[in-house]
C-alpha cells in the first residue's frame, strides 16, 4: 500500500445515476463499476475517489421521500455498498453531491450513513485538492445550467425545472417502460439533447411498437419518398403538358422488363401519388408553422433551449478561477455527460462523462426514415496527479460492449452498418507551472 506521503492521485467518476422508480433500478454497468472498485481496493497509489455528482438518482425516486431513498439503494444494491464500504477502507471516498442526488447536501442522516459505507458526503457545491503546488477545482456542474441551478443549497424543497422534468418524465417512463414490446423507454435519460426526445419517441415507436407489417410496407414508400417527391414534380409537368419526356421515357424503360416493370411502374405511381398529395397540403402548412412560430417569437414564449450549452458557460468559469486563482490547475466537471479536455487561460477544463448509456442519432442516407439512436456506453474515470512537468490529466476507459443485438431491430441495425459511432478520448495532458494543454473529445 501506498503511504500518505507519495503524490496523491485523483480517480473521478461522476453522472452514474443509480437508483429509480421501477426499470430505473436496473444498473447495465454495474459489473464494471464494482470492479473498478475492486481494483482501486487493491491499488498501491495514494488515492483517491472522488464522485463528482449524481451518482445516484434521488430525483427519480417519487414514491418515497428522504433518507427512505438511501435505504432502498442499501436494499436494491448490496453489493455495490459493501464494494463501497470494502474500497473505502483502503482508499477515501469522496462524494460530492449533483442536482439529482442534491438532497444529499440536505439531510444529517444521509451524511451518518454514508459513512457506515466509507463514504464521505460532502454537503458543499465545490470541492478543491492540492496535487504538488497546483490546486483541482471540482463541481458537478449543474449550476451552470440554468435549467437545473439550485438556488437555495442544502434545501430539499428548491426545485428547479430540471427536477419537474425527472420527476414527471423520466420517473414515469420508468414505471411504464416495461409496457411496451421492449423495454426502452427507460432510457429517456439518455437522451441528450433533451430537444431530440420527440424524435427519439418516433423513432423507437416506428422501429419497436409500430405493427411489423404496417412498417414493413411503409419502408418502401419511405425509402423512395425523395425520388416520388421529384417524380411527383415531374408528373405534374405532364399532366399541364408542358414537359412530358421524362415520364415517357420513364414508362418506355420499365415496360421493357414485363411484369417487374410494371409493379415498380404501379409502385413508383403510388408513391408519387401520395407524394403529390403531401406536396399539395404541405406548402399551405409550412407557411402555416412559420407564421405560428414567428407570431411565437414575438411573444417571447420559447426564448431559452431546455439544454445548457455543454461548452460556453463551463469555459466561463474556468477561465473566471483560473484568473482569480492563479494556482488552479484543473477545473473539473460532470453533468453535461459529454467527456472532454480543452485549454482555457493558462489551465485545463475536463469534463468526466457518465456511464448511462449513450444514444447517437443516425439520420438515414435516403428518404425519410425516422432515425436510428444508435446505443453505446463510454465508461470512463478521469485520472488526476502529479507529473515531473506539472499536473496530468487523463482518461481511462473500461471496455462494455454496446448492446445493438438487443436494443436495435434488424431493420435499425441494416440502416447503421458501417456508420457505427467512434470515440476517439484525448490523450493525456500535463498541465506545467503557467501553462495548459489541448485535447478534444470524440463527437457521436
Amino acid at each position: 500500500m501506498a503511504t500518505e506521503d507519495s503524490d496523491p492521485v485523483y480517480y473521478v467518476i461522476s453522472d452514474l445515476h443509480i437508483g429509480g422508480d421501477e426499470q430505473l433500478e436496473e444498473i447495465e454497468f454495474l459489473d464494471e463499476l464494482l470492479a473498478f472498485l475492486a481494483d482501486l481496493e487493491e491499488t498501491d497509489e495514494n488515492a483517491e475517489l472522488i464522485v463528482n455528482g449524481d451518482a445516484f438518482g434521488l430525483w427519480e425516486f417519487t414514491r418515497i421521500d428522504g433518507v427512505e431513498k438511501f435505504d432502498a439503494l442499501v436494499e436494491r444494491y448490496p453489493d455495490l455498498f459493501e464494494q463501497l464500504r470494502a474500497t473505502g477502507e483502503t482508499v477515501p471516498i469522496t462524494l460530492l453531491p449533483g442536482n439529482h442526488d442534491h438532497e444529499l447536501a440536505a439531510y444529517d442522516e444521509y451524511v451518518e450513513r454514508f459513512a457506515a459505507y466509507n463514504v464521505d458526503v460532502v454537503r458543499d457545491q465545490t470541492l478543491e485538492r492540492r496535487v504538488g503546488d497546483r490546486t483541482v477545482h471540482f463541481e458537478h456542474g449543474h449550476q451552470r445550467d440554468p435549467n437545473n441551478r439550485i438556488e437555495d443549497w442544502g434545501n430539499p424543497r428548491d426545485r428547479p425545472l430540471g427536477y419537474y422534468y425527472n420527476t414527471l418524465v423520466t420517473s414515469r417512463a420508468g414505471q411504464v417502460s416495461g409496457r411496451g414490446r421492449y423495454n426502452w423507454l427507460k432510457d429517456v435519460q439518455a437522451v441528450t439533447p433533451t430537444e431530440r426526445i420527440p424524435i427519439w419517441l418516433l423513432s423507437k415507436y416506428f422501429y419497436r411498437e409500430m405493427n411489423p407489417l404496417l412498417r414493413y410496407s411503409l419502408v418502401p414508400f419511405l425509402l423512395l419518398f425523395n425520388v416520388s417527391a421529384v417524380l411527383a414534380v415531374l408528373a405534374g409537368l405532364d399532366l399541364v403538358g408542358i414537359w412530358s419526356t421524362p415520364v415517357e421515357g420513364a414508362t418506355a424503360f420499365l415496360g421493357q422488363f414485363g411484369r417487374a416493370g410494371t409493379a415498380v411502374w404501379f409502385l413508383l405511381a403510388i408513391n408519387v401519388a401520395v407524394v403529390g398529395l403531401l406536396l399539395l397540403v404541405g406548402i399551405p402548412l409550412y407557411f402555416i408553422r412559420r407564421d405560428l412560430r414567428q407570431t411565437i417569437d414575438r411573444f417571447g414564449v420559447f426564448e431559452t433551449e431546455l439544454t445548457v450549452d455543454e461548452t460556453a458557460p463551463y469555459e466561463e468559469a474556468a477561465r473566471e478561477r483560473f484568473e482569480a486563482d492563479p494556482e488552479t490547475a484543473v477545473f473539473c466537471y460532470g453533468h453535461t455527460h459529454r467527456p472532454q479536455v480543452s485549454e482555457v487561460a493558462g489551465g485545463v477544463l475536463v469534463n468526466t462523462g457518465t456511464w448511462l448509456k449513450r444514444l447517437h442519432r443516425r439520420d438515414g442516407i435516403i428518404g425519410v426514415l425516422p432515425p436510428v439512436f444508435y446505443p453505446s456506453y463510454q465508461l470512463l474515470a478521469v485520472r488526476i496527479s502529479s507529473a515531473s512537468e506539472g499536473v496530468a490529466v487523463e482518461y481511462e476507459e473500461f471496455d462494455k460492449a454496446s448492446p445493438t443485438t438487443e436494443e436495435l431491430t434488424y431493420t435499425e441495425r441494416l440502416f447503421t452498418v458501417g456508420r457505427e459511432p467512434e470515440f476517439d478520448l484525448p490523450d493525456r495532458v500535463v498541465v506545467g507551472e503557467g501553462e495548459g494543454g489541448t485535447g478534444s473529445a470524440g463527437s457521436d
